[in-house]
């Protein structure tokens, strides 16, 4: 048996004259929770649909637990999907939509029985197995949507934006559950999100997408820190970016210069020749305007702009030269009459070379 549950080898969807996927290639192993992120229109739900047999891939393979079955139709596939508007039966009960599938099988009424309970057990539905899903908040109604899925005990579970319809302070209470439900059933689960704070969340291994292509595959801190291209340093979270041109590599370290504020270190980079124009990325968090312990990258502004924002204060920093960077710092307790650094005051920013990353985009 195969390692991975899907595998995805040179993949591209064409409409027409429109490539809405082009040329991908993923592995995703078993009992991984895998996330497609990346804007609307990336072809992250496309990838969703060709996994589950509703589109057809125009080249390319793909492969369920080692065998392929681009040419099988939905039924076919032991994969179920999970959408964002749920698709429940309004006239079913809980149980009987849950059940659907397996009454369509034939399925001995006893088997059912234990399997739609199973499936309610583990999406935490005992007790409102009567109910309609009108009855229902939006949070069961999504669980429903879960049972019914896990109730065939698909090798993988394929889930299209299923939070989308919830408020925000429903949405983060179902990540931690999804997740945990995932860690309890150990079955591959795909989800797709065009939210980044969702993927960082929940995934294992997170697929960054844009205009059909794959950019970076890897954990979610590794995305984080270790963004490879513009795009998914500007897309996932908040990004300061400065222009340079790549000048030496020392001791694992790259040499930039950056026009008005000089050379800055850093400790994350590509293989490029000298002179090579780059872009380097640093997260506002990684800045501070207190002095730095160790070897420290630095410019001196003022401060444009202060907002409170709870927990944190963003300071915007502007540069004679007209460069400007945030700073996010944590608040702490005040010392009696400490208003902080205000707007017009002279700043110095500080960071480390290993919280630089140098970008060829």
């Amino acid at each position: 048996m195969s390692q991975f549950a899907v595998e995805l080898e040179r993949v591209t969807k064409r409409f027409e004259d429109f490539d809405a996927v082009r040329d991908i290639s993923l592995q995703i192993p078993q009992g991984e929770f895998f996330s497609l992120l990346g804007p609307s229109g990336c072809g992250k739900t496309t990838t969703l649909r060709m996994i589950a047999g509703f589109e057809q891939p125009s080249s390319g393979e793909i492969r369920l637990v080692g065998e392929p079955v681009q040419h099988l139709p939905p039924n076919r596939r032991n994969v179920n999907m999970v959408f964002q508007n749920y698709a429940l039966f309004p006239h079913l009960s809980v149980f009987d939509n849950v059940a659907f599938s397996l009454q369509v099988r034939r399925r001995p009424a006893a088997e059912i029985r234990e399997r739609v309970a199973a499936a309610l057990s583990m999406t935490r539905l005992p007790g409102l197995e009567r109910r309609k899903p009108s009855q229902l908040s939006g949070g069961q109604q999504q669980r429903v949507a879960l049972a019914r899925a896990l109730v065939n005990r698909p090798a993988v579970l394929l889930l299209d934006e299923p939070l989308g319809a919830l408020d925000q302070k429903l949405r983060k209470e179902m990540q931690l559950e999804l997740k945990s439900l995932q860690r309890e059933v150990g079955i591959t689960f795909i989800y797709v999100t065009h939210d980044q704070e969702e993927a960082l969340t929940m995934s294992d291994r997170i697929a960054v997408m844009h205009k059909g292509l794959v950019l970076q595959v890897d954990e979610p801190r590794r995305i984080y820190e270790r963004p490879t291209t513009r795009f998914v340093a500007d897309f996932i979270g908040t990004t300061n970016f400065l222009q340079g041109v790549l000048r030496s590599v020392d001791k694992e370290l790259a040499t930039v210069e950056v026009e008005g504020v000089g050379n800055v270190l850093a400790g994350s980079y590509p293989s490029l020749p000298a002179g090579q124009a780059v872009t380097l990325a640093i997260r506002p968090e990684r800045m501070s305007l207190k002095a730095q312990a160790g070897p420290a990258n630095r410019l001196i502004g003022r401060v444009r702009e202060v907002i409170f924002v709870g927990d944190d204060t963003l300071y915007y920093v502007c540069t004679d030269t007209g460069i400007q960077v945030m700073v996010r710092e944590q608040n702490q307790t005040p010392a009696a009459g400490d208003r902080g650094h205000q707007p017009g005051q002279s700043v110095t920013v500080e960071w480390s070379p290993m919280s630089t990353s140098v970008l060829i985009d």
